[in-house]
Protein backbone atom coordinates (compact mmCIF):
# COMPACT_ATOMS: atom_id res chain seq x y z
CA UNK A 1 0.00 0.00 0.00
CA UNK A 2 1.43 3.57 -1.10
CA UNK A 3 1.47 6.37 1.61
CA UNK A 4 1.03 9.57 -0.19
CA UNK A 5 1.34 12.70 1.89
CA UNK A 6 -1.54 15.18 1.91
CA UNK A 7 -0.73 19.18 0.15
CA UNK A 8 -2.95 21.66 1.19
CA UNK A 9 -4.55 23.07 -2.13
CA UNK A 10 -4.27 26.51 -0.43
CA UNK A 11 -0.55 26.44 -0.45
CA UNK A 12 0.42 29.66 -2.30
CA UNK A 13 4.31 28.96 -3.96
CA UNK A 14 6.82 31.29 -3.83
CA UNK A 15 5.73 33.14 -0.89
CA UNK A 16 8.45 35.31 -0.09
CA UNK A 17 9.28 38.02 -2.03
CA UNK A 18 12.77 38.83 -2.60
CA UNK A 19 13.66 42.85 -2.11
CA UNK A 20 15.43 42.49 -5.68
CA UNK A 21 12.56 41.23 -7.68
CA UNK A 22 10.64 43.24 -9.67
CA UNK A 23 7.22 44.88 -8.65
CA UNK A 24 3.97 43.04 -9.37
CA UNK A 25 1.41 45.52 -11.15
CA UNK A 26 -2.11 45.01 -9.99
CA UNK A 27 -3.62 43.25 -13.14
CA UNK A 28 -0.47 40.93 -12.83
CA UNK A 29 -1.36 40.19 -8.89
CA UNK A 30 -5.18 39.73 -9.69
CA UNK A 31 -4.25 37.39 -12.63
CA UNK A 32 -1.93 35.56 -10.38
CA UNK A 33 -4.79 35.28 -7.53
CA UNK A 34 -7.50 33.95 -9.38
CA UNK A 35 -5.48 31.04 -11.14
CA UNK A 36 -4.21 30.29 -7.74
CA UNK A 37 -8.03 30.59 -6.61
CA UNK A 38 -9.17 28.65 -9.68
CA UNK A 39 -6.38 25.47 -9.55
CA UNK A 40 -7.06 25.00 -5.46
CA UNK A 41 -10.89 24.50 -6.57
CA UNK A 42 -9.93 22.49 -9.54
CA UNK A 43 -8.33 20.51 -6.55
CA UNK A 44 -11.21 20.05 -3.99
CA UNK A 45 -12.91 19.41 -7.10
CA UNK A 46 -10.35 16.33 -8.11
CA UNK A 47 -10.42 15.32 -4.63
CA UNK A 48 -13.99 14.93 -4.39
CA UNK A 49 -14.57 13.32 -7.84
CA UNK A 50 -12.12 10.21 -6.75
CA UNK A 51 -13.63 10.18 -3.45
CA UNK A 52 -16.95 9.77 -5.42
CA UNK A 53 -15.50 7.26 -8.15
CA UNK A 54 -14.51 4.50 -5.29
CA UNK A 55 -16.90 4.53 -3.26
CA UNK A 56 -19.03 3.67 -6.39
CA UNK A 57 -16.84 0.66 -6.92
CA UNK A 58 -16.82 -0.73 -3.44
CA UNK A 59 -20.65 -0.29 -3.83
CA UNK A 60 -20.40 -2.68 -7.14
CA UNK A 61 -17.64 -4.54 -5.46
CA UNK A 62 -15.34 -3.58 -7.90
CA UNK A 63 -12.66 -2.79 -5.10
CA UNK A 64 -12.43 -4.57 -1.58
CA UNK A 65 -9.81 -2.29 0.29
CA UNK A 66 -11.81 -0.09 1.97
CA UNK A 67 -9.78 1.49 4.28
CA UNK A 68 -8.65 3.33 0.53
CA UNK A 69 -12.07 4.28 0.10
CA UNK A 70 -12.50 5.40 3.75
CA UNK A 71 -9.00 7.46 3.85
CA UNK A 72 -9.95 8.75 0.25
CA UNK A 73 -13.20 9.88 1.77
CA UNK A 74 -11.77 11.74 4.78
CA UNK A 75 -9.46 13.59 2.84
CA UNK A 76 -12.24 14.56 0.54
CA UNK A 77 -14.31 15.90 3.62
CA UNK A 78 -11.51 17.78 4.91
CA UNK A 79 -10.32 19.68 2.12
CA UNK A 80 -13.86 20.95 1.17
CA UNK A 81 -14.19 21.88 5.37
CA UNK A 82 -10.90 23.49 4.69
CA UNK A 83 -12.57 25.41 1.43
CA UNK A 84 -15.61 26.22 2.87
CA UNK A 85 -13.42 27.90 5.83
CA UNK A 86 -11.55 29.63 3.55
CA UNK A 87 -14.79 31.25 1.80
CA UNK A 88 -16.14 32.11 5.29
CA UNK A 89 -12.93 33.91 6.03
CA UNK A 90 -12.58 35.85 2.87
CA UNK A 91 -16.32 36.82 2.77
CA UNK A 92 -15.49 38.14 6.35
CA UNK A 93 -12.75 40.03 4.99
CA UNK A 94 -14.49 41.21 2.05
CA UNK A 95 -17.61 42.71 4.65
CA UNK A 96 -15.15 43.92 7.28
CA UNK A 97 -13.39 46.23 4.26
CA UNK A 98 -16.86 47.33 3.08
CA UNK A 99 -17.82 48.54 6.77
CA UNK A 100 -14.90 50.76 6.93
CA UNK A 101 -15.87 54.60 6.50
CA UNK A 102 -13.05 56.49 4.52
Amino acid sequence: MEIRGLQSPFLIQNQVNEPTSPRITPGEAQESFKSVLSQAIKDVNAIQQESATKTELLANGSIDNLHDVMITGQKASVTLQATVEVRNKVIEAYQEVMRMQV
